[in-house]
């Protein structure tokens, strides 16, 4: 792997976490948003990763998924499985005939966790970027 296959790399996992804050911030956005029914609730949604698919001709195919440097893709988008939350307010203008709202199923600590996580490795990755930047830097000038 050369070098400068570290940009791609890292810029793979920059963009992955770029997309794993959005849905963070959807998510967090949308955490009190409330409904009159299951169906138009909010649901919490999460970005799916996978290795980035690229294929090496002089390898035997068994090999060819095992190559390292690959970086990474965001495969799909997908909504959250865990139920949604109901409250009785018959009082609410939202309530339904029994009285009840939906809140979505976005737990706001889990959020937070979510969103530091991808902050922090963004910006390691943006270091990596930054490091290997200046190993190039440094190997152009050895020849002076």
């Amino acid at each position: 792997m050369s070098l400068s296959n570290v940009f791609n790399i890292a810029g793979s996992a920059m963009t992955a976490q770029t997309v794993r804050l959005n849905t963070t911030a959807s998510n967090m956005a949308n955490a009190e948003s409330i409904s009159s029914s299951e169906a138009e609730t909010y649901r919490a949604r999460k970005p799916v990763f996978a290795l980035k698919e690229t294929q090496i001709e002089h390898l035997p195919d068994h090999l060819q998924t095992l190559v390292p440097g690959q970086g990474v893709d965001v495969k799909e988008v997908i909504e959250s499985d865990s139920p949604l939350r109901m409250a009785y307010e018959p009082n609410h203008p939202m309530a339904d005939e029994n009285g009840y709202i939906w809140y979505p199923n976005v737990n706001v600590v889990e959020e937070m966790a979510d969103m530091i996580s991808a902050s922090r490795s963004f910006q390691i990755n943006a270091d990596i970027m930054n490091t290997a930047k200046q190993m190039l830097q440094r190997t152009l000038t050895l020849g002076q």
